[in-house]
């Protein structure tokens, strides 16, 4: 029996991942069936949950692969900068159905919050991260603590992502994002 390597591992689990990415998007986590799983990926069902072991666990696998590519550009460039690939389709949209399937399940499921709450740290930790760079750089108004600023952020990106998927428009949400920026940084000297 030939041998897999590592890299063609990696690669069919990412291929798992990306096709039920936009198996969740379309159908929601409950409507993600093992059926639409297999059309999605393009492999059997024991060729997925060789790799996940149930449904969930590829689903947060989902998540924390979200959370964390959103995470390395917080670090990079700030959570606005995320809301902003949003609105402009740099960043791939189909995790909007995972970001949504999550809040559900947090509403509803108290066996996800638990399980999910093992998962969820990146995004937090990497928006605090940044803030409180910017804050010794003197660049974030510092009558607020960066506690608050990073919840008010979370919260303005969760406002976004409804809105995204509530299918309302967007083309003009460019300057609302520029005041939510200019909310958070220090006052220019005039």
């Amino acid at each position: 029996m030939p041998r897999v390597s590592t890299d063609q591992l990696a690669a069919r689990r990412q291929q798992i991942l990306t096709g039920a990415r936009t198996c969740f998007a379309d159908h929601g986590y409950e409507g993600a069936t093992v059926r639409r799983l297999e059309e999605y990926t393009g492999l059997s069902r024991g060729a997925i949950f060789h790799y996940f072991r149930d449904k969930e666990a590829l689903f947060l696998a989902l998540a924390e692969q979200d959370a964390t590519r959103m995470a390395e550009v917080v670090a990079e460039q700030g959570l606005v900068q995320v809301m902003r690939d949003l609105l402009d389709g740099t960043s791939d949209r189909s995790w909007l159905g995972t970001r949504l399937e999550v809040s559900r399940r947090l509403r509803t499921e108290p066996e996800f919050r638990a399980r999910w709450q093992e998962h969820s740290g990146a995004l937090t930790a990497a928006t605090r991260a940044r803030l409180e760079r910017q804050a010794a750089a003197g660049a974030l108004r510092d009558d607020v603590g960066v506690p608050v600023l990073a919840q008010y952020l979370e919260l303005v990106l969760e406002g976004l992502v409804s809105h995204l998927a509530m299918g309302l428009p967007a083309d003009d949400l460019g300057p609302v994002l520029d005041l939510v920026e200019n909310a958070v940084r220090a006052p220019l000297m005039r």
